[in-house]
Parts: C-alpha cells; structure tokens; sequence
C-alpha cells in the first residue's frame, strides 16, 4: 500500500518533513536529547561528523565514536515532539521513500534518551543519574494508538488509586525500558527506578506561579507510591512516549536522566551544565564499550 502525500509528508528534496534527514542521515544507535544546544554537547565527543542538519527544534549530528556509528538529534520538550521524531526516524529506517510504501525487512533501532529531571525521593541527590525501568504516562499518547496492550497491568490501577487520579484527565499507562539494552549502562553509578511522564511543567508537575494548581499535594502522592516495591524515582516530559513508540514499533527504547531538582529537599544543582556533561560522558563510555548490531 502506498502511503498518501498528506501521511507521509516530505519536502522537496526527498527529506522527511520535520526533521528534514534523508535515509542514509541516521545510525542505527540514536541518542535523542532535548536541548538543540546538547546535540553539540554530545557530538563533541565524536571521532567524526558527517551529517550536519537541522529544521526548527531538531537538530541532528551523525558521526563515529571509537568505530561506532551514531546519531544525536534534539526532540524538543514532550511527548507531542517525541511522537515526531520517532515516527519520522523510523520512517527513515523502515519506509521506501521512493515507492512510499513498507519495507519487507524491518530494522531496528536503538534510542538512547539524555535528559533532565526532578526527582520525588528525598534520598535522591542532585547531580545523580536515573534509568527509567519503567514510564508512568500521563500524557494519553497511548490511546492514539492500536497495539497489544493485553489487560491493564495492575501497577497502573494502584496509581490511580493511591494518587486519586482525577477521572476528567488522561487515564495513566504504563511503558517499560528495554532490559537488554538497559543493561548497558548497569553500573554503581545509575539508579534503576520508575518515571512519570507528565503533560507540562508547571501545574502537572506540581508548581505554582500565578495560577492555582488543582492538586496541591500531587508530589507527595508520587513520593508515597509503591507497588510491590516499585516506586517512582522522578519525572520529566518525553520518556514514556518514547517507551510506547519504541515498543509498538520494535525498536529498543532506555531513558537516562541527569537529576539536576530534587522535589522533595527543594534542591537544585550547583553546577548543571557539568552534571549533564558527566551523564553524557558516562553514556557514550557504556555505548562504546559494548557492542549493538542492529536486527535486520
């Protein structure tokens, strides 16, 4: 089946829309940041850059890192932008262009996401890193979507139920890191634990500026969760949109987050941009030091 001009959307020189990459522009491993500034960030570690492009907030650099090959690009701030860059870079991978149409044989991708975040444990200092094992989304994303959801699973009615969930906003889902590719990164200096993916910063994160929130003790609902010893570590803005793409797609998905506020203590880093700079380090030494060979 041919896809139609108005779905698949391209520009004049055969690019995909948003994010204005040919085929041939990406890596199969994908570090997604969302700070079109970061994208430098990262790539300054790189051996070589072949693959300068950017459009609007998405910012790509494709270059090699000790004979890896890969790719950073910027999303943006949530999941609305997430939706973008993961269906158009597996557009790139999976769909001819030329035919508009599906390929026969699928490949693979690896999204490695290198963010910031909040956390909601006390016990969870600034400067330190998180890996979501799993996403709680807020965002509804999830609906938009077919695929096997299977039933509920159950971490989900807990949290409704242990955070009142008001039945007017987006019935939460839940979206899992890939654990093989979590594993990667294993070390004494990460935390495993879970995420909310919220809608905004403000108000669905629990701030208050001028406006009244509706839930004034949101964050120590979420500090309180647990569910047969899962709890939530943090939250931020894209990772559970990248879980469920990642995994109605068949690609590898892990969200790593470089805890820069802490919710709870009312703290904030010192010194941001060298937190971030250490997460970034630390993510290309595990990327470099193993081997990930995309599936045909």
């Amino acid at each position: 089946m041919s896809l139609g001009p108005s779905e698949l959307i391209l520009n004049a020189d055969g690019s995909i829309y948003h994010l204005n990459l040919l085929p041939g522009d990406i890596a199969p491993v994908i570090i997604t940041v969302g700070d079109p500034d970061r994208v430098a960030q990262v790539s300054r570690y790189f051996d070589h850059i072949e693959i300068r492009k950017g459009k609007r907030e998405f910012l790509t650099h494709t270059g090699t890192l000790n004979g890896k090959c890969l790719t950073v690009i910027s999303t943006g701030i949530g999941t609305d932008n997430i939706d973008i860059v993961v269906n158009e870079l597996d557009a790139l991978a999976n769909i001819d262009f030329a035919s508009r149409s599906i390929k026969k044989q699928f490949t693979r991708l690896d999204f490695i996401r290198i963010g910031t975040s909040g956390a909601v444990q006390p016990e969870i200092s600034v400067d330190s890193f998180v890996l979501s094992e799993f996403a709680i989304g807020l965002d509804g994303l999830q609906y938009s979507y077919k695929g096997d959801r299977k039933e509920e699973h159950d971490l989900i009615g807990d949290f409704v139920a242990q955070t009142d969930w008001a039945p007017q906003k987006a019935r939460p889902y839940l979206t899992q890191s890939d654990a093989v590719l979590a594993e990667i990164f294993a070390s004494n200096r990460i935390r495993f634990g879970g995420t909310v993916t919220n809608t905004g910063f403000y108000g669905p994160q629990g701030r208050a500026l001028r406006l009244p929130i509706s839930d004034t003790v949101l964050l120590s609902k979420w500090t309180a969760f647990e569910h047969h010893g899962r709890r939530i570590f943090n939250m931020e803005m894209e990772t559970s949109g990248m879980y469920l793409l990642s995994n109605l797609l068949g690609h590898r998905a892990v969200s790593l987050s470089c805890i820069l506020a802490n919710r709870s203590t009312d703290t904030f880093s010192n010194n941001p941009d060298n937190a971030i700079d250490e997460l970034i380090r630390y993510t290309l030494q595990k990327l470099t030091a193993c081997t990930l060979k995309p599936k045909l």
